[in-house]
């Protein structure tokens, strides 16, 4: 039973993306679709590396070794809106006409003795824009979504989010698992658009570029020191919380000696 005992002070990763890649369906599409649908998406969980020249965002590595389901939870309006994928590629394909939430729960093959973790995506359909607050304005404004025949020129539409799995502690045999299947590694940089991420919108440029986008190990890094800079922010405000909570508990001690006399 060695290999179900815990390697202490171990940490390793595994870098994943998650997201969709939609297209306008084109008028003879249409007719073979349920009435209003406008789009056909795919939404998934991939490795991070790219295959060279591939129309795949994220296909280089095959995560099925390590991960046993992917549960794609969609708009309740959708047939059987709860899909589960057993072996990759982990990704259901739809048609539809508007964006929404999409739970994304994952689940490690049984010798990992890990948890489920779940993921959350919004589907994205229409080209990215980017929209500024209207002074006095309660919301900020609608983004103009194209005509259909605008939106099909402009090509796919890729929105995908760079995440690491990382297992603290693994099994001894989880680990020499993992180890046996090195990720392949991101290259420096490409001549693929870079994805857009919420968190850079100086990526939104990147959308204007034909082509699928890649994600690289610059992408990486920069990813690691939002986390980084976040991680610090919550330390801060956790800090400032416990000072203040002190502050309180020496005055409400305070005021019970002074009921108490």
């Amino acid at each position: 039973m060695a290999d179900r005992v815990r390697v202490r002070g171990v940490t390793i990763h595994r870098p994943i993306i998650y997201g969709n890649t939609a297209t306008v369906l084109t008028p003879a599409e249409k007719e073979l679709v349920p009435e209003g649908h406008t789009h056909r998406w795919t939404v998934a969980v991939r490795g991070a590396a790219s295959t060279p020249d591939s129309d795949i965002v994220g296909d280089a590595d095959d995560l099925g070794y390590f991960i046993k389901r992917v549960t794609f939870k969609l708009h309740e309006t959708y047939a059987n809106p709860s899909r589960n994928v057993d072996k990759p590629p982990f990704e259901v394909s739809e048609t539809g006409w508007g964006e929404f939430e999409i739970q994304i729960r994952i689940n490690f093959v049984a010798e990992s003795g890990e948890k489920a973790i779940t993921l959350y995506h919004h589907l994205k359909l229409h080209p990215w824009t980017v929209t500024f607050p209207i002074p006095g304005a309660p919301f900020p404004p609608e983004p103009d979504i194209p005509s259909p025949e605008n939106a099909a020129k402009l090509g796919p539409v890729h929105s995908w989010q760079y995440d690491e799995i990382v297992f603290a502690d693994p099994f001894q045999s989880f680990l020499t698992l993992l180890t046996a299947h090195a990720p392949t590694p991101l290259p420096k940089s490409t001549k693929r658009p870079v994805p857009f991420h919420t968190s850079n919108p100086a990526s939104l440029q990147e959308t204007k570029r034909a082509g699928v986008p890649e994600f690289t190990s610059d992408m990486e890094k920069e990813e690691a020191d939002r986390l980084e800079e976040a991680r610090g922010k919550i330390i801060k405000e956790q800090e400032k919380w416990r000072v203040i909570l002190i502050e309180r508990e020496k005055e409400l001690e305070r005021l019970q000696k002074l009921v108490g006399s």
